[in-house]
């Protein structure tokens, strides 16, 4: 291990004393392995933290709590960045993707995952038994931040958010104690954690149901950009009507290549409605009729699949980008509306951000849980995403503001701007429960870092 600048806030002896005490490792700045343990996928910002403790197991990351709070480090957790938020130089940042064990039990439907598991682990595990996780579309991100936040997937409108089908977690909390969490144990952090993502602790394992789902009839329609007012007005329409077996979304694509899609011209728009239907093939080819008809497809992959391949209807990146995320909530998407988007992002407009999605929400996203959580937005009818390039987030979510029910979804924001707009995602009664909740578990703001409830210092 490095020894530490001399500007550092940890002496080198506090440092031996962490080290001993851990499975996995200590980085410093200056130290073999650090850069490559904080590789994150978003590349619009770089965590750089004072100490880096690569954790193996729960006790690593509660030896790494108890001594941030003992010298007044907030405390950071990545397991695959994603949705890096706030970095911070002074921060004690834990890195969790050496935990990533994933068990299925087949019997009662569940999984239990390690902080650092990713979906492409849970998918295939579960596949083996004709089950499926609330996964979101890439198959790349973490299991435990995207439940957190509350999770909205390719099976969403059908079975809801996956932090609704949490049923216990483990935590490590302030305190540096270890919590198994439970709707009858902690219950009050039981609901706070689902929803309101790291504010509370490094969650160290989850336990969640999964659904009986084994295949779909599912893939992607591609249209040429100029049919991108065409196609955006048969699939509002469109959403109107289909059960909730069905959840798809459309997505206004400026990307340098677009792989299975030929004669794309790269850079150009192109317009890809992604289709996820639990329903019968039959049936899922009759609700998808009228999309077909609705352009001429430059590609069409939608047809019968295991759900193993999920990962094939968004055709999310693989490879680390920048970007930043943002979204708005919309409560509707009338003509007037639809005239908007097209207007900032459509075909004639000067966007540049690769990505503009509409998710159709409704359904099981619209109904409370069994369990009640944090996780709001339940009225919305769709949320509008973008990601888009440094400098340039926000152009194209603002017009459409007259539209919006004045929320956000956690999950879709990310980069450094992204981190004090924790508020924006809930109602205020939530917002001021979860600050209480803040207190009562978290009284220092030890977990700071990312979209916090209270961003600033203590």
């Amino acid at each position: 291990m490095a020894r530490l600048p001399q500007h550092s806030p940890v002496e080198d002896s506090a440092l031996d004393g962490l080290a001993g005490q851990l499975k996995g490792e200590v980085l410093l700045p200056d130290d073999p392995g650090y850069e490559a343990e904080l590789a994150g996928f978003n590349l619009i910002a770089r965590h750089r933290p004072a100490v880096l403790v690569a954790a193996a197991r729960e006790e690593d990351v509660s030896a790494a709590v108890r001594f941030a709070d003992a010298l007044g480090l907030p405390v950071g957790v990545q397991a695959t960045g994603h949705g890096i938020a706030a970095p911070d130089e002074r921060a004690l940042l834990i890195g969790t993707r050496r935990m990533n064990a994933v068990r299925v039990d087949p019997a009662a439907r569940t999984a239990r995952v390690e902080a650092g598991a990713q979906w492409h682990q849970v998918i295939a595990a579960a596949a083996r038994h004709g089950l499926a996780p609330l996964n979101g579309s890439s198959p790349l991100v973490g299991v435990v931040g995207y439940t957190l936040g509350g999770g909205l997937g390719p099976l969403g409108r059908q079975y809801g958010y996956a932090a609704d089908h949490v049923t216990s977690f483990r935590i490590v909390t302030a305190d540096a104690e270890h919590r198994t969490v439970t709707p009858q144990q902690d219950g009050e952090l039981f609901w706070a954690v689902r929803g309101g993502k790291g504010n509370f602790g490094i969650v160290t394992s989850l336990e969640f149901r999964l659904m009986p789902v084994a295949r779909l009839y599912g893939g992607g329609l591609y249209f040429p950009g100029d049919q991108a007012p065409a196609v955006l007005r048969a699939w509002r329409d469109w959403t109107r009507e289909v059960p909730e077996s069905m959840t798809s979304s459309v997505a206004l694509l400026r990307l340098p290549e677009l792989p299975g899609v030929p004669g794309h011209p790269s850079g150009a728009l192109a317009v890809h409605v992604r289709i996820a239907s639990t329903g019968p093939a039959d049936e899922g080819e009759a609700l998808v009729r009228p999309l077909r008809a609705a352009g001429t497809t430059l590609c069409d992959t939608v047809g019968e699949m295991p759900y193993a391949s999920v990962a094939d209807i968004h055709q999310d990146p693989t490879e680390p980008l920048p970007y930043h995320e943002r979204n708005i909530v919309l409560r509707d998407l009338d003509d007037a509306a639809l005239d908007a988007l097209l207007t900032v992002a459509g075909p004639d407009a000067d966007c540049t951000d690769p990505m503009v999605e509409l998710r159709h929400l409704g359904g099981a996203l619209a109904r409370p849980p069994a369990v009640p959580n944090a996780v709001g937005n339940r009225d919305g009818a769709f949320t509008l995403s973008t990601l888009s390039l440094p400098g340039r987030a926000d152009r194209v979510l603002r017009p459409l503001a007259p539209w919006g029910t004045g929320r956000r979804y956690l999950n879709f924001l990310a980069g450094p701007d992204a981190a004090d707009t924790a508020a924006d995602c809930y109602d205020p009664q939530t917002y001021a429960r979860l600050c209480r909740a803040k207190d009562a578990y978290d009284p220092k703001n030890l977990f700071r870092r990312g979209i916090a409830l209270r961003p600033e210092l203590p």
